[in-house]
């Protein structure tokens, strides 16, 4: 049985052709061979999304149902745990670039994917993504200009979230306000001459408000993955979910996948948190007026479930003058988001033109 789950856990996919491996198309639904170029279809589920019950998990990890050996990766640099296939025979971290030691590959339990956000970008679209906007920057060092064109510095990455569902009921109490206008008299100065004038004032008028609000709390987003640096911008998360299929392997071929590193337990209390949030917008958007005041809330959640899925990003990470920079590119929509380096010399070399151009103003000035 153990052996089996090893198996089924190895995401490399053998052509039926010529033997090579099988890679993920992005933005189909097919994998594809580089050498003879045969595809093959991923096949549709039929049972969709599988929403899991949470409480079962987090007393016991559902009794390792949905749960499954990997083969992984701990970067001792960074602290990125990722899968790796068998095909590689060296691997550098996709957040740090640091070399991962093949032969102290581990294998660990994880909660399987519910569900996974293919790629739409293919690797070449994204570096031309990065070509372009290092292209843009000023005053980039040409080193970051030269690693823009090599396309090894840009790798596709799963990175893994949680997603959670619940019932949500809550009884608040607070103040509904509503705005209502008085004519106010007021002395300026024109011309050195007192005058009276009025003008409109905006007041508030509050009286107390309570109820209770209920409705369904729909893929709570929460990042599973903790890093100690490098962490994705929220900039580039804003993924469609709309676009989620159910778990199949395939679509992972040919790409790194990160293990969550926060546990689900975690990623609920974050969740916990948002669903508050959530509550107090209800809460105000019952009160109504034109501005409210909660000032208590008693949320309750039921028929709590989640998903683990897996969502894609492009990443390119570069070092300059011993500093490591990480560029993000969302694999879905292309958004890109980093942290650029600057070249002293070329802002030196501006500033003195500018200064020089100034001199030589000055001096045709002075003897005209």
């Amino acid at each position: 049985m153990e052996e089996e789950k090893l198996n089924k856990s190895e995401f490399k996919k053998p052509c039926s052709n010529c033997g090579a491996e099988l890679k993920y198309k992005p933005g189909s639904t097919m994998v594809k061979c580089d050498y003879c170029n045969y595809e093959e279809a991923i096949e549709d589920s039929d049972i969709g999304f599988e929403e899991l019950e949470l409480y079962s998990y987090l007393e016991k990890m559902g009794a390792q149902s949905h749960s499954e050996k990997i083969s992984m990766l701990h970067c001792k640099n960074c602290g990125a745990n990722q899968h790796v296939e068998e095909n590689y025979k060296s691997l550098h971290c996709v957040y740090c670039s640091q070399p991962l030691i093949v032969e102290d590959a581990y294998q660990e339990n994880w909660i399987l994917p519910g569900a996974v956000l293919p790629f739409q970008l293919t690797h070449k679209q994204s570096h031309e993504i990065f070509r372009k906007w290092v292209k843009g920057l000023w005053f980039a060092p040409n080193k970051l200009q030269r690693a823009a064109l090599d396309p090894q510095h840009t790798k596709g990455l799963y990175v893994p979230y949680w997603t959670f569902d619940a019932q949500l009921y809550a009884d608040y109490v607070g103040q509904r306000g509503d705005y209502y206008y008085v004519t106010e008299t007021y002395t300026t100065t024109v011309n050195g001459k007192p005058q009276t004038r009025t003008r409109q004032v905006r007041k508030t008028r509050w009286s107390p408000a309570s109820g209770s609000i209920e409705g369904f709390v729909d893929d709570t987003l929460i990042s599973a993955s903790k890093q100690r640096s490098s962490s994705i911008p929220k900039k580039i998360t804003s993924w469609n979910l709309d676009g989620l299929v159910p778990f199949n392997s395939k679509y992972l071929s040919g790409f790194v996948t990160e293990k969550y590193t926060i546990p689900l337990s975690e990623g609920h209390l974050e969740s916990n948190k948002k669903a508050k949030e959530i509550a107090h917008t209800w809460a105000k958007r019952d009160i109504g007026g034109d501005t409210q005041r909660v000032h208590s809330l008693d949320m309750k959640l039921s028929e709590e479930t989640f998903k683990h899925i897996l969502l894609p990003v492009y990443i390119s990470a570069y070092f300059y003058n011993n500093k490591k920079y990480n560029f993000f590119i969302n694999g879905q929509n292309g958004t890109i988001s980093g942290k650029r380096p600057y070249s002293f010399w070329k802002i030196f070399f501006l500033l003195l033109t500018i200064l020089v151009i100034i001199g030589i103003f000055i001096f045709l000035g002075n003897n005209s």
